[in-house]
């Protein structure tokens, strides 16, 4: 393939919109079709799941050879008594007649459109020809999980609960932030960590159903005692934290504690209601429950089906990216098949978990299933409970483009709600200072992890600071958090946002540094102690949180005047000043992007001097010295194409196209061995579905293609773009635009831009010979 070079035009003029090509929900929806996935014949086990959610509610289904249909239910936000992330349970759904029979032709797809997992069995049984429909699916509006027939064939349903917490355990595995962590104890616990068991629900109830009741709660207690945050909290989130499910169905018969039966009908049907309720008794949560269902109930099946399918067609609608290879002869066995696949299998996946009260873990999300290697506790994932906040991003970095800021919003609950208020507390308590420094690793209430703040307690301590080197001086995520508010505030131009969340949280943390840091004489901030992310440990003046205040006061300043930002300018303006230069040095090709001024004692392999390019975009295409960050990855001293790395973003925010596609193709066709689905990543660094992996898959294919600056109102089309690939795409940009249009070999055919007046400001970036 040539190689590109760059020129710039201002777009001026309308830009021909071909009639034959319409952007509507229609067009992308039967295009979205041929991302499916559709396996033919059964699983041997878990391993062979699809995932399937509404936002907070998750689930790994799999056909076994058996034919029955089974699955684990994950839901965002069922913390168990050790501060785990646990299952709610698994079900097992029996058919009569089986779904598996001599010679059948057997289809499990999942079908992205609908939302659903559609399967189906058609041939001869017994001398009679059946047609077995059954989707399984979770409610886009409602906690319900159903099963439902849908074929010629009447079928009966059977219901069985599969538990395998049924007697209290030992913890099979110890995870890094696992509460009572201590890596200097024998088995690195502090003391015996037991895992309680699930409580049946019997009587005489249509239904059956289970539930766990935190009864107890391990660790929080003993965390905030040791560091120091006992007086901020006036509830434990753990203790009396009730969830589980119940399940009932259409003229259902309960065979016993743990069966349920349906009648047998071409409608037959199975309904699995699912809760968390914080505090709660079991009692208060039986209730409860009980009274949400037969609420959903009280509405028809087929509405409620009806608007399951409309939320879906509208979550595809808001955005897509379809590419085509035009340089082969089936486009969908293709690098652009696999990327565009890639894309909205990961963006499918989001979707499914990011509408709960937590986000998104990025160690497996809610659909981990026990692994090759370890106990086969399906409640296990790498790196256990805590969020890390450099992996915790990743899922969230591309949500603005796609137009899918509904599934920002518990990121930005939890770390500019809930834990922003604990940064405080925390940084008056250790410091006696006023602002806000986010710690890299906390639990989702905002307490570090145990053992990396070490056993000594606070009081005890003359470095209030945690004992772990890894991350002990890490805090880009102050900066980053509101530099992706603003993100958002630049797409949806959210006032209120701006005055009740972003302000205070940027002028909270800019205080922090600000206190923190001594001045030199030249009224710079000389930033030591500090480190460049976990990879350089000993730093003076670490470029991302360098580059991410220079990001964030340059923002804040450019905004419109307004009486908050006139009340505000002063203090920007003067922390603005204090921000030492972007740190870099002179190598072999010159002046080069440096990790930090003063750098030593590498332990990981990031690269830190890149987070000049991204997330803070201060040097990219059409800006100035990009030959220092062209330099910088170069010289990178770590690559790779998996998991969090982010070669693929720096490269496309630096228009190096061939660089950029392989990368990303390398990404798009690289998922886990052991599993079926295309789309579980991992587990790289982290674990299985890696939502890492994907989330910089997605951010990557998207700025390949559009980009847009922080610092202006330009926007980028075909910054990174291979003329091979040609695509039919609508996504989202700031100040409230949407931009939908045809690319076919690296000219725009179409081009629709809302609102018109956003036009004059879109540039394409040609390439030439």
């Amino acid at each position: 393939m040539m190689k590109k070079r760059f020129i710039f035009y201002f777009f001026v003029v309308m830009i021909f919109i071909s009639c034959a090509e319409a952007y509507t929900g229609k067009s992308i929806n039967s295009s979205i079709n041929k991302y499916n996935v559709v396996w033919t014949s059964p699983s041997p086990d878990h391993s062979g799941s699809m995932p399937v959610g509404n936002g907070e509610i998750g689930l790994n289904v799999w056909v076994e050879q058996t034919g029955d249909i089974c699955f684990y239910i994950g839901k965002t936000d069922s913390w168990g008594d050790n501060g785990r992330l646990l299952k709610v349970g698994k079900v097992r759904i029996k058919t009569e007649p089986q779904i598996i029979f001599d010679d059948c032709d057997f289809k499990q797809e999942l079908d992205l459109l609908s939302g659903k997992i559609i399967i189906t069995s058609q041939g001869n049984l017994q001398g009679k020809k059946h047609n077995i429909g059954v989707s399984v699916w979770v409610d886009a509006n409602n906690p319900v999980i159903y099963v439902d027939s849908h074929g010629d064939t009447p079928v009966q349903f059977s219901a069985n609960m599969e538990s395998w917490r049924t007697e209290p355990y030992d913890l099979p595995e110890v995870s890094a932030s696992d509460l009572l962590e201590n890596r200097s104890k024998p088995g690195l616990l502090n003391e015996r960590v037991i895992v309680e068991p699930d409580q049946v629900i019997d009587g005489n109830n249509h239904y059956i159903g289970w539930l766990h009741h935190n009864k107890k709660s391990v660790g929080f207690d003993i965390t905030n005692e040791l560091q120091g945050l006992s007086g901020f909290f006036e509830t434990d989130p753990i203790l009396h934290r009730t969830f589980g499910a119940i399940i009932k169905g259409t003229k259902g018969e309960k065979v016993s504690d743990y069966e349920l039966r349906t009648s047998t009908s071409k409608d037959a049907r199975v309904e699995i209601y699912v809760l968390t309720k914080h505090p709660s008794l079991p009692e208060e949560w039986q209730n409860e429950i009980e009274v949400l269902s037969r609420e959903i109930a009280s509405k028809s099946f087929r509405e409620r089906d009806k608007k399951h399918k409309e939320w879906w067609v509208q979550f595809w609608d808001r955005s897509w990216m379809d590419a085509t290879n035009n340089e082969v002869s089936n486009p969908d066995d293709s690098s652009a098949f696999f990327v565009s696949r890639g894309y909205a299998l990961q963006r499918f996946i989001t979707a499914s978990a990011g509408r709960g009260n937590y986000p998104i873990k990025f160690n497996g999300s809610i659909f981990t299933v026990p692994a090759e290697g370890t106990s086969g506790d399906p409640d296990y994932r790498r790196w256990g409970p805590g969020y890390w906040w450099q992996n915790t991003r990743l899922p969230y970095i591309s949500l603005n483009t796609s137009g899918d800021f509904d599934l920002i919003q518990p990121f930005f609950k939890m770390y500019a709600d809930d834990i922003y208020n604990l940064c405080k507390y925390r940084t008056n308590k250790y410091f006696n200072f006023e602002g806000a420094y986010f710690p890299e690793c906390m639990y989702f209430w905002g307490s570090c992890f145990t053992n990396d703040y070490g056993w000594i307690k606070m009081e005890e301590r003359a470095d209030k600071l945690q004992d772990s080197r890894w991350h002990k001086w890490e805090w880009v995520a102050g900066p980053e958090l509101v530099h992706m508010m603003l993100d958002y505030y630049d797409f949806l131009s959210d006032q209120v946002f701006l005055k009740e969340k972003i302000i205070p949280v940027a002028n909270d943390v800019m205080k922090f540094f600000d206190n923190y840091y001594k001045i030199n004489e030249e009224g710079k901030w000389v930033m030591n102690p500090s480190q460049a992310l976990e990879t350089w440990w000993d730093c003076t003046d670490p470029l991302p949180e360098i580059a991410g205040l220079r990001n964030i006061t340059q923002r804040l300043l450019q905004l419109p005047d307004s009486e908050i930002k006139r009340t505000n300018i002063d203090f920007w303006e003067t922390i603005k000043n204090r921000i030492p230069d972007i740190p870099v040095h002179e190598t072999e090709l010159g002046t080069t992007l440096a990790p930090a001024r003063i750098f030593s004692n590498k332990r990981n392999v990031e690269n830190p001097e890149l987070y000049a390019i991204f997330p803070f975009r201060l040097y990219s295409i059409d800006k100035p010295n990009i030959d220092w960050a062209m330099n910088a990855l170069k010289l990178r001293s770590d690559k790779g194409n998996s998991g969090w790395r982010q070669d693929d973003i720096f490269m496309a925010y630096l228009g190096l196209t061939d660089q950029a596609k392989d990368n990303i193709v390398a990404r798009a066709t690289t998922f886990d061995k052991n599993s079926r689905f295309p789309a579980f990543w991992g587990p790289n660094y982290d674990w299985v579905p890696d939502q890492d992996h994907g989330g910089v898959l997605m951010k990557a294919f998207q700025s390949m293609l559009l980009q847009t600056d922080l610092y202006s109102d330009k926007i980028y089309l075909l910054p990174a773009w291979p003329e091979e690939w040609d695509i039919n795409f609508k996504l989202h940009a700031p100040q409230n635009t949407i931009i939908t249009g045809k690319v076919v070999k690296g000219e725009i055919k179409s081009l629709e831009v809302t609102p018109a007046s956003r036009k004059d400001d879109i540039i394409i970036c040609s390439p030439y010979n």
